[in-house]
């Protein structure tokens, strides 16, 4: 596993169904996944997401299929009536085979896959029932435009891999000394294939763990999520939480399952 399901903050007024990719796909697609919602006429909901280091395939039924970068920010999306969104999202660093340039040319955008690959696949999206047929429509789209194998996409994966699960790593310097790469390397790296800084990935899966964590009342408080995740303070953590999440920690409603 290269990302969590970690991410989805406020009330949930939909549904997430995951499915895991094919075989065939499975070296740079994390998962396929669906939110789909209804609500009773005149209510107005939203799904918030902290997001991932990961860019997606995201379609809606009557549009293009639109390539996401990573997001820095918080995203959030107005819910009203019923619908669904149907989405692709790609390992950390896997898109980068794909896509002609650096991935951070992506980062904080969105654009049409058919500028991309010069084809929509949304067409055949809207004739397909379900998240089982529209994985399978859009992976037979990715296959038909499957790039040359890229060594540097498993090198990524280990590196976020480490940055998610791995408790004694908590700099980046961490990262550099583990796999012997400089700190310019790593940037270089990541800026290319990501989208975002090692850094980045570090503080956003610390503040997905810490979000989960501070809604366990098991979890010993503030200042102990805060010193078990790598901060210098519970102020530097604090501040950082607010920013990111939009609460402080001690006022904020979670919920742990992203797309």
């Amino acid at each position: 596993m290269t990302t969590s399901t970690r991410g989805l903050i406020g009330a949930r007024d939909y549904t997430v169904t995951r499915l895991a990719p094919s075989e065939a796909v499975s070296a740079l697609v994390e998962r396929h996944w669906m939110v789909s919602w209804e609500l009773p006429p005149g209510k107005v909901s939203q799904a918030t997401l902290l997001p991932h280091p990961c860019v997606n395939l995201t379609w809606l039924p009557g549009t293009a299929v639109m390539v996401n970068g990573v997001g820095r920010g918080r995203f959030t999306y107005p819910l009203r009536g019923a619908g669904f969104v149907f989405g692709v999202k790609f390992r950390p660093g896997g898109f980068a085979p794909f896509w002609p340039g650096e991935v951070v040319e992506l980062t904080d955008r969105v654009r049409p896959l058919k500028d991309l690959i010069k084809s929509d696949p949304g067409v055949r999206l809207e004739a397909a029932t379900g998240i089982e047929e529209m994985a399978a429509e859009a992976e037979r789209c990715l296959l038909a435009h499957w790039p040359a194998p890229d060594p540097a996409v498993a090198l990524v994966g280990r590196i976020v891999a480490a940055l998610l699960a791995d408790p004694d790593v908590r700099r980046v310097e961490d990262v550099s000394a583990r796999f012997g790469l400089s700190a310019r390397s790593l940037q270089r790296l990541f800026r290319a294939y990501v989208g975002v800084t090692p850094k980045w990935v570090l503080s956003r899966y610390r503040l997905h763990e810490a979000a989960e964590r501070l809604a366990d009342p098991s979890s010993g408080g503030l200042s102990q999520v805060a010193a078990d995740l790598g901060y210098f303070d519970q102020s530097h953590f604090t501040r950082d939480f607010t920013r990111v999440v939009g609460a402080t920690p001690g006022n904020f409603e979670y919920r742990h399952s992203g797309p």
